[in-house]
């Protein structure tokens, strides 16, 4: 088996809802119709506490939807508390093999 690993988790911050190129909605719209990258869990990671874009974001199938701390300690541990939960904690298709 090749040398292969998977992404685990992706974080999409999505605070203006637009990335240089593409808004961050468009980026987890393309990861979730992928069909070698859907099952990679997205969370969206952003300021706004709008429901039109909880309710947005979770229509594009994105696994999560987090309040970004202003603090940058608190951002921090967010951010490890994420990565403990869907790293640790869940158990994702194809971890560790290409599906």
């Amino acid at each position: 088996m090749p040398d292969w690993r998977p992404v685990e988790v992706l974080l999409v911050e999505d605070d203006d809802l637009n990335l240089p190129r593409k808004s961050g909605l468009e980026v987890l719209r393309e990861v979730k119709a992928d069909p070698v990258l859907r099952t990679i869990p997205v969370v969206v990671l952003t300021t706004s506490k709008a429901e039109e874009d909880v309710v947005r974001s979770y229509r594009l199938h994105a696994n999560a939807y987090v309040a970004k701390p202003a603090d940058f300690g608190q951002f921090i541990r967010v951010v490890c508390q994420i990565d403990n939960f869907f790293v640790t904690v869940v158990k994702l298709p194809y971890q560790g093999q290409r599906p």
